[in-house]
């Protein structure tokens, strides 16, 4: 099960909107006591096993427009189906703190997702979209994604990156209806 994390390599984009796929993988690593540092096809990633469930937790290293090739090596390499991995990533379209997770579905306008469909030549992959809300001025969608969270909105920040953690072991363990089931909310 590979348990994919968009985002920015960088430290300047670590703590920004578009890099909370990334954060959730970080936090992942840290509650299953491994660290994402080994590099593999495009990415850096980690193993680890969850209640017998073995995982791959995964950082593709290109910028996000453009993540889609790492997952397609990973994928292949590990001769998976794109319905194998979850993909973890900021959505504009909901309030900070909301998860959505879908078995499969177009872009919605999200570069990283447009790579990965274009790269896998398929909609047919689980994702988890965490939001980041979408208070900006016409025009400044990228300075928006590129920035971090005020301090305003840093806790339900965190309790989503928390959450999204949950939702996606859920998902490795009992799948997508089970995980929809129980995390699918507003935040």
């Amino acid at each position: 099960m590979l348990l994919v994390g968009l985002g920015n390599p960088g430290a300047q984009y670590a703590a920004t909107r578009h890099n909370i796929g990334f954060a959730v993988i970080d936090r992942l690593a840290d509650e299953l006591g491994v660290a994402v540092t080994t590099p593999e096809a495009g990415s850096l990633v980690a193993r680890a096993v969850w209640e017998g469930v073995p995982v791959l937790l995964v950082k593709p290293q290109q910028f996000m427009n453009r993540s889609g090739g790492p997952l397609a090596e990973l994928l292949a390499e590990y001769d998976l189906a794109p319905e194998a991995g979850l993909v973890i990533y900021d959505d504009l379209a909901l309030p900070v703190g909301a998860l959505r997770l879908r078995p499969k579905g177009g872009a919605g306008g999200h570069n990283g997702i447009k790579s990965i469909i274009q790269s896998l030549g398929s909609t047919e992959f689980p994702r988890l979209r965490v939001g980041v809300g979408d208070t900006f001025a016409p025009g400044t969608q990228v300075d928006f994604v590129l920035s971090p969270f005020p301090e305003d909105e840093r806790e339900a920040a965190r309790d989503a990156v928390a959450l999204a953690c949950e939702a996606a072991l859920v998902f490795a363990r009992d799948g997508m209806t089970t995980a929809m089931n129980q995390y699918n909310r507003r935040g």
